[in-house]
């Protein structure tokens, strides 16, 4: 294995998860809409398949460097950071080489396995750390008796394939579900992409043929983010269940949205549509059917990240003007008000089905004009991919604050003083998180047996401190149980953010709910704008 043939490898690799990210996205057993394990995986090993083309004849290390930097800053979501971590392990163990063999493949896998390990605070077995483990120890077993590239890797698959057999037993979520592990599952596939390719069948991702337009590609510098109407690509489809005349969904779709696409015969209707009320055009297609497929993406963030991709721009990192910054990620204009009059200086679009990557956050840290910043995900899923900035910032100390919900970030934010210590507000806002109780009502992505609750795709979801709560297809049926939880429990302090999806009207019905529940309670309601959550609800 010399450069060359590492880039292919990583390339083919890419590839191969990116034609079965669908498959380890559906492995996911918590049916919340969620930045899916799959696709996650999928974007971050796909940013190093730029970096990697343009390199002339690089030698093992500089292929393996290139590899890591990338995924690094490309990480997205948990599972995406732990790749990144296990592909830092490749770039110091193949360090000076200019090629290599089992043992020294051997030896990545196994560098790459102690750095996720040492970056994950408590390390849960039956999942990719698990599987990479394993994976890992047969790898440098085989290579201590035949070194040999592709004996090694055969082995190494192998042996992963039977330790994410394995995590079906040692996860009870997954045990339940009968399903292994998204993240090892990934982590399979990859292997899988890189022999592939040793063996001289470089895997291609399917690409759909587009007719010659007179362009080879968009120029995404002809129109600013801003200028994008509908945010939203949402695509589904739907079991037709009824009579109801597709004719009528069209009209509805073309009264909140444009490039609406609708296709339908006796089995199923196929939407495309870009709206900035996903969650309202889902709703009304349920009344046709089912869903039986769904995906949404954020068209104002893939642009600004295409443009600053084409532009190769670095991120302008601005000298600083005071001793404190903030930045934080949250979706929803109100929200991002909120956030902006508590004092924050960036703020980075994204959260649930929308994780920016460690480069996203990087990007803004780096604009922010002073010598500390405090960053907020405000989702456990960003934690981590916020956390891989510490070291990326040179001059600018970089603390993050682990909030996982929104309530958090903002209850945390009221308890920071600017003329205070950093340690002293490091911990006055870590012990305000833990004040504030979470509640959340979004809709379910798919179907699912879990924690007791037998759950259809559609169905309202109520989280409560992120477990699920309770799910029903009325609304203010879990509103009223989770303003009665709350009264249990005499909180003082009720904030209410009203989603994308809902109208004023109905988010005065759902304040009057816990006004009543909780007649010793103070309750604020504020028109959030987010999406994937009609609710977000805070008590403290």
């Amino acid at each position: 294995m010399d450069g060359a043939a590492f880039r292919r490898m990583m390339i083919s690799a890419a590839a191969s998860i990116e034609i079965h990210k669908q498959q380890i996205n559906e492995l996911n057993v918590f049916p919340v809409p969620d930045g899916d394990t799959g696709t996650n995986m999928s974007l971050t090993i796909n940013t190093a398949c730029g970096d990697l083309r343009k390199l002339e004849d690089p030698t093992l290390t500089k292929a393996a460097d290139a590899t890591a930097s990338a995924l690094l800053r490309g990480a997205r979501g948990n599972s995406g950071v732990i790749l990144s971590l296990l592909f830092r392990g490749f770039a110091k163990a193949l360090k000076g080489k200019e090629e290599g063999d089992g043992t020294d493949f051997a030896a990545a896998l196994n560098a790459g396995v102690e750095a996720a390990y040492k970056a994950v605070m408590k390390p849960a077995e039956g999942t990719i750390l698990t599987v990479s483990r394993v994976a890992g120890t047969v790898a440098a077993l085989e290579a201590q008796s035949n070194r040999n590239m592709e004996h090694v890797l055969t082995c190494t698959i192998a042996a992963a394939k039977d330790a994410l057999a394995e995590t079906l037993h040692q996860n009870p979520v997954l045990e339940k579900a009968g399903v292994v592990d998204a993240g090892g599952m990934g982590f399979v596939v990859i292997l899988e992409g890189m022999l592939s390719s040793l063996q001289g069948d470089d895997i291609v991702a399917p690409t759909e043929s587009v007719p010659d337009m007179g362009q080879e590609q968009a120029n995404f510098f002809d129109f600013s983010t801003e200028d994008i109407t509908f945010g939203y690509c949402t695509e589904f489809i739907i079991s037709r269940e009824n009579d109801k005349d597709p004719a009528a969904l069209r009209e509805f779709l073309s009264q909140m949205g444009d490039s609406l696409v609708l296709v339908d015969d006796d089995e199923i209707i196929k939407v495309h549509v870009h709206t900035n009320n996903p969650g309202t055009a889902i709703e009304e297609a349920l009344t046709y059917g089912s869903l039986v497929t769904v995906k949404i993406e954020n068209m104002r963030l893939q642009h600004t990240e295409k443009v600053m991709k084409e532009q190769d721009l670095e991120p302008k990192i601005a000298p600083p003007e005071k001793k404190y910054g903030i930045v934080a990620v949250c979706a929803g204009g109100g929200i991002a008000s909120a956030f902006r009059d508590l004092g924050v200086d960036g703020i980075i679009q994204g959260g649930q089905t929308m994780n920016p990557s460690t480069e996203d956050i990087l990007r803004e840290i780096q604009r922010t004009p002073s010598e500390v910043v405090f960053v907020f995900p405000n989702n456990k899923n960003i934690i981590m991919a916020a956390e891989q900035t510490v070291a990326l910032c040179g001059e600018k100390q970089v603390i993050v604050l682990p909030s996982k919900t929104i309530p958090q970030g903002i209850t945390a934010l009221l308890s920071f003083d600017p003329e205070g210590e950093v340690s002293d507000n490091v911990e006055a806002m870590t012990a305000a998180m833990e004040t504030v109780t979470t509640m959340q009502i979004t809709y379910a992505a798919r179907n699912s047996d879990f924690d007791g609750y037998d759950i259809h795709e559609g169905d309202y979801l109520a989280l409560y401190g992120g477990s699920l709560f309770g799910t029903d297809r009325n609304i203010e049926k879990l509103l009223n149980e989770l303003a009665l939880r709350v009264a249990q429990e005499d909180k003082e302090f009720i904030t209410i953010f009203y989603g994308e999806d809902i109208d004023e009207k109905k988010a005065q019905k759902a304040a009057a709910i816990f006004e009543k529940r909780c007649p010793g309670a103070e309750v604020n309601l504020l028109n959030g704008g987010q999406p994937v959550y009609y609710y977000l609800i805070a008590a403290e």
